[in-house]
């Protein structure tokens, strides 16, 4: 099962795929889809409101920020990681829990990044927002390094996040029951 859907001026088809038994997603994935992330770029640069830096949590986000970056003229963006590498200092860490990840996960702040982020507007970037737990660990990170998040955005908002007054995005996914019909 698919749901197609029009991102940025591009159709696409999401794989639906299982959550749990009362809940399904529509997969969206940006690896490998260039033209999908240079128009998801292009697109929220349009809606974005000031800011100093931008930061996304390790993996699906990567490709998204980076354009982000190149398409603003920005050298630089930060990167919350999943696990902390040898030659972080310093380190920043939260726990998180999200609705693709069976357990806990943490994130990691360089403490050379922490540093540069302080007294700065800090603009978050996903490619999904749904339950919100990612983006507020990220605001925990941002808000520890002494920076101040200015905004929070994404490609795709999916269900609940689609309420919420306080992001961006682009288009609205639905969540989806096990026959592939739209939750309401």
């Amino acid at each position: 099962m698919y749901y197609r859907m029009k991102i940025a001026g591009l159709e696409r088809d999401l794989p639906i795929c299982k959550v749990n038994d009362e809940l399904y997603i529509g997969a969206f994935v940006i690896f490998g889809d260039v033209e999908l992330t240079v128009e998801s770029a292009k697109a929220l640069l349009k809606l974005a409101p000031e800011y100093d830096y931008m930061i996304t949590a390790e993996a699906k986000g990567i490709p998204l920020i980076h354009e982000m970056a190149r398409q603003s003229g920005q050298n630089k963006y930060f990167l919350a990681r999943k696990g902390p590498k040898l030659y972080m200092q310093n380190i920043f860490e939260v726990a998180v829990n999200s609705i693709t990840t069976e357990k806990e996960q943490h994130l990691y702040l360089d403490g050379a990044d922490a540093q540069l982020m302080k007294g700065k507007k800090i603009l978050i970037v996903d490619d999904v927002i749904s339950t919100g737990d990612s983006i507020r660990a990220i605001e925990q990170l941002v808000e520890a390094a002494g920076g101040t998040v200015c905004g929070r955005m994404a490609i795709l908002a999916e269900g609940e996040a689609q309420e919420r007054g306080d992001i961006i995005y682009l288009e609205k996914l639905p969540v989806f029951h096990a026959d592939g019909t739209v939750v309401e």
